[in-house]
């Protein structure tokens, strides 16, 4: 991190001007870009606050040096940004996840034109139309052009010589009534470009133009007595009507706008775009943004409109939008947050799609640790989500080798290092109460001592009785009250909590109950094991101590090696050869024998 002295150099020619600032590493790359209305107070303020979050502390962590542009306008600021941030995409920038080509209908430049997709476009081959950022709404408006009109698909070279001299012949297409065969000469050439004019209004959007050229065949061919030809357009007007009702009609007033809604958190934005083209929605989507600093909602607004209105040839005077934006200086660009009438409809179906997706990918994006915690928190009505519980349970046989164990879940997920287990020093006999109060007590009062955090939850795995003791030793240590605690019993998989006459029950088939259960078994399974492990060194150095001349260390020895009395009866002579010699391996032979 630089010196004050090295900051006061950095920073000392700044100028209180609008412009672009460009942060660099020690090894020059660039890591962020951003705007100001004053460089020197924008800049100035990452080096002077105190509370930084950890992003914009690392961020500032890792900055050598600087540059920055003036620009003239704020607007100006913004579009330099964008453009830089788009070239060289810096680690701590905003990044619009999607970012991809959008296709386009396009008409062709050649005799009976096609209408065809795509996403690559050069105007010496046709007319565009778009972009689409829906391609099955695309297909839709190419499949209604092509039932319309009846247009050619192939891309045979339909030259005047080539249909006069007869080279082609006409193909299926034709015979299913999906092309009127300009290939033979079938159709005037005159009359596929007054089809392929209409084509053109319905893709920018007039359709009342192509509704008032069908009504007027209609009449005209019902005055000559038509009726076929009447019918016939009659089928393209209900075609029209069809596909203008299942696109959201505003309202014939609004000409040309666009929509932006944003919902966000500190790391995700979610932003709704709507296209508004002759009182119809004709164009939707929802972009995923990815936040670095917790920028603030208009700030990524503002960034994302430009890149969205690049990326989609946007060229609306009126942007509704669901956050203030100021700009100082006159702009070709009217930004409205507070819309009346259907202008306030528009913003408010924008805002209900950006949330909708919101919701979605945030629940999405939520580990399955995450959910169980936030359930089990709903489900047992806790102040704060159990990101940290600790299970006890108690383990003997008939009283002999008492041994109790802890296990520790932290986030949803057990984290081994952290268990614990217990040797019963002040019980005798089977007593599981008073061998719970022990541990209790010996674990919180470690954890007061050292001034080391509380658990979130503790669970005792029993009944009413040890859940009883364990709050006994919390009361002594004057814990009671402040840490949650419950008993889980195993027949019912009742829960209990201090106090509670009757038991809590959930769902036995929710995450959070199989959640409780994995926490119970392995405290159980922990306390099992230790108990095994130390009732096989009990029986081995019981039996080893009857064996004359076989002291302390060498029965240390073999129990390390051979953990059980089994083992050790099936240990070949040379295995205890190697492990205490010869003439001790022998006495211990004999001994078995």
């Amino acid at each position: 991190m630089l010196s004050e002295e090295e900051i006061k150099e950095l920073l000392k020619d700044l100028p209180e001007k609008a412009g672009v600032y460009k942060f660099f590493d020690k090894e020059t790359r660039l890591i962020y870009v951003g705007k100001a209305k004053s460089l020197k107070k924008r800049v100035s303020s990452y080096f002077q606050k105190r509370d930084l979050d950890n992003k914009t502390f690392q961020l500032v962590k890792q900055i050598v040096t600087l540059e920055y542009t003036i620009v003239n306008t704020e607007m100006d600021a913004y579009l330099l940004e964008n453009n830089l941030i788009k070239s060289y995409q810096p680690k701590y920038n905003i990044l619009l996840k999607d970012d991809k080509t959008y296709p386009y209908i396009y008409i062709t430049k050649e005799r009976f034109p096609r209408v065809l997709s795509t996403r690559k476009v050069d105007k010496d081959l046709g007319t565009y139309f778009g972009p689409y950022t829906n391609v099955k709404a695309m297909n839709t408006v190419i499949e209604l052009l092509n039932k319309l009109y009846s247009l050619r698909s192939c891309s045979l070279n339909l030259s005047e010589k080539n249909i006069t001299e007869r080279k082609y012949k006409v193909c299926l297409e034709f015979h299913l009534g999906n092309c009127k065969g300009p290939c033979e000469g079938l159709v005037p050439e005159d009359d596929y470009n007054k089809n392929i004019k209409q084509a053109q209004h319905i893709l920018k959007g007039n359709l009342g133009v192509v509704r008032s050229i069908f009504k007027e065949e209609i009449e005209s061919s019902a005055s000559i007595l038509d009726f076929e030809k009447a019918h016939h357009y009659k089928q393209r007007l209900d075609l029209l009507d069809k596909f203008q009702s299942n696109s959201v009609v505003v309202s014939p007033d609004i000409e040309d706008l666009e929509v932006y809604s944003i919902a966000s958190n500190e790391k995700l934005a979610i932003i709704n775009f709507l296209k508004v083209a002759k009182g119809v929605i004709t164009q939707t989507k929802n972009f995923e943004i990815k936040k670095k600093l917790n920028e603030p909602d208009e700030e990524v607004l503002i960034l994302t409109i430009l890149r969205i209105r690049e990326q989609l040839n946007g060229s609306c005077k009126e942007i509704i939008v669901n956050r203030k934006i100021e700009l100082e200086e006159p702009t070709d660009i009217k930004f409205v947050n507070e819309p009346r009438g259907d202008r306030k409809k528009l913003l408010l179906l924008s805002e209900k799609n950006s949330f909708f997706e919101f919701e979605k990918l945030t629940v999405e994006k939520k580990s399955r640790e995450e959910r169980i915690v936030e359930q089990l928190q709903k489900d047992l009505q806790l102040k704060n989500p159990p990101r940290i519980i600790e299970c006890f349970d108690n383990s003997n046989i008939q009283g002999t080798n008492p041994v109790a164990a802890m296990v520790y879940f932290k986030n949803g997920r057990p984290s081994k290092k952290d268990y614990r287990h217990f040797n019963i020093k002040t019980v005798t006999g089977p007593n599981d109460f008073d061998s719970m109060y022990e541990i209790v007590y010996r674990r919180y009062k470690r954890l007061k001592e050292e001034q080391k955090e509380f658990p979130d939850l503790i669970i005792i795995d029993g009944g009413k009785g040890q859940l009883s003791a364990a709050c006994d030793a919390l009361k002594e240590l004057e814990l009671y009250g402040q840490i949650p605690i419950l008993g889980i019993a195993k027949r019912l998989e009742e829960l209990f909590f201090p106090e509670d006459s009757f038991p809590i029950y959930i769902d036995k088939k929710s995450e959070s109950l199989k959640y409780l259960q994995y926490i119970r078994n392995e405290a159980h399974r922990f306390a099992i094991t230790f108990h095994r492990n130390k009732r096989s060194k009990g029986a081995i150095t019981s039996e080893l101590d009857n064996i004359p001349g076989i002291g302390e260390k060498k029965r240390t020895l073999l129990l390390q090696k051979f953990k059980s009395v089994t083992n050790l009866k099936l240990a070949s002579e040379e295995e205890l050869i190697e492990v205490i010699g010869k003439k001790d391996a022998e006495k211990i032979i004999n001994f078995l024998k």
